[in-house]
């Protein structure tokens, strides 16, 4: 029921924080779980719901949004929500326009060529005034929540924002955007660090709204090695963490546990493990056992189960769920796929996860 825009003040006492204990290492009777693309189109009321709408259009509607965000709870005993939005509204507010092309995925109308581009971009963005929208959704479904679970705010990290920007949409080289590394260094810091700015004062919006965790995707991590990784993506990682818990600090908001999922960056987990995140979520093509060694004990891991794990029967999801516990140990542990659900999934494969998640490590507790 997303109804009526209450005040962000008053939110229903949550009831299940099992999420938000995990994250912060405090330890928990059951495993956590929730899944990237929880809401997503392998939902027929997802897809009834957003047939008749562009996609971001869709974004802009905190109605919406709200209800595709409950959608998956109403379905599966989750523990936690991630509001529905996209990563490709940060470079919408920056004045760039992108739209869902059917078949194709989001598509840049006029993608970033040359460094003078940069100065089509706004250069101070009022992230209410922009983004304001996605603070009414997070409010009202932190309302409509009522107390269920926590919800996840989040927002793409400025490598894989500007890399969309360069290239206008999807590619499997990330030739063009980084070429502007190895060309246009100084443009390249110049643009993360106007995509950081206004990051961070959008997180910080997005908790002040109501959000009780938030995660930053660096989804296109991979495409970047370890040097590359290190002078363009992880200071802007670690600031946006530094100058987040700051600002919350400042204007009195709660300090909300971070999570960074950098997709394929094995190679940074060191780095990443002292990068102000209580959580490093990671993708399915790491053993949790070497993950944990880099990373020391004192991060929350999230992830990993391959997400075609799902197209597997029932029983061998159970399976793979309890290899995935036993690998990863019940606690400081967040039980997720390693990258977001597809759309060809069958839901009930997805609650065979989810409830498998909770009896294996309910199980392990327990013995």
């Amino acid at each position: 029921t997303c109804s009526l825009l209450r005040s962000p003040k008053g939110f229903p006492k949550l009831k299940n924080d099992t999420f938000l204990r995990a994250a912060r290492g405090e330890e928990t009777e059951h495993t956590p779980v929730w899944c990237m693309r929880q809401a997503g189109r392998y939902l027929p009321e997802f897809r009834e719901t957003r047939a008749s709408q562009d996609f971001f259009a869709t974004c802009r509607n905190p109605k919406l949004c709200c209800e595709l965000t409950l959608q998956p709870l109403r379905r599966f005993p989750l523990d936690a929500a991630i509001i529905f939005s996209d990563i490709l509204v940060v470079p919408q507010a920056l004045g760039m326009e992108v739209v869902m092309v059917p078949g194709k995925g989001p598509t840049f109308t006029e993608p970033l060529k040359e460094v003078e581009d940069l100065l089509k971009l706004q250069q101070k963005v009022d992230v209410t005034a922009e983004l304001g929208y996605v603070f009414q959704a997070i409010t009202l479904t932190r309302h409509s929540l009522e107390g269920k679970v926590p919800l996840i705010g989040f927002s793409g990290a400025p490598w894989t924002l500007m890399s969309y920007m360069i290239e206008g949409g999807g590619s499997t080289t990330m030739a063009k955007a980084k070429s502007w590394l190895y060309r246009h260094p100084e443009a390249s810091h110049r643009l993360l660090r106007l995509l950081a700015d206004i990051i961070i004062d959008y997180l910080v919006g997005q908790v002040a709204a109501g959000a009780q965790a938030l995660q930053l995707f660096e989804s296109h991590a991979g495409h970047l090695g370890p040097e590359l990784f290190q002078d363009f993506a992880l200071p802007y990682i670690r600031d946006i963490a530094q100058a987040v818990k700051s600002k919350l600090k400042e204007e009195a908001l709660p300090l909300v546990p971070m999570i960074i999922f950098a997709k394929d960056a094995h190679y940074a987990l060191r780095d990443l493990a002292h990068a102000g995140y209580e959580v490093i979520g990671l993708d399915w093509t790491i053993r949790p056992q070497e993950a944990r060694a880099q990373i020391g004990k004192d991060v929350t891991l999230q992830g990993n189960l391959d997400p075609c794990a799902l197209y597997a029967p029932k029983e061998k999801i159970g399976e793979l769920v309890k290899k995935m516990l036993e690998s990863f140990g019940t606690q400081r542990y967040i039980a997720n796929l390693g990258h977001g659900l597809y759309p060809d999934m069958n839901p009930e494969h997805v609650g065979a996860f989810v409830e498998a998640v909770h009896a294996h490590s309910r199980h392990i507790n327990k013995h």
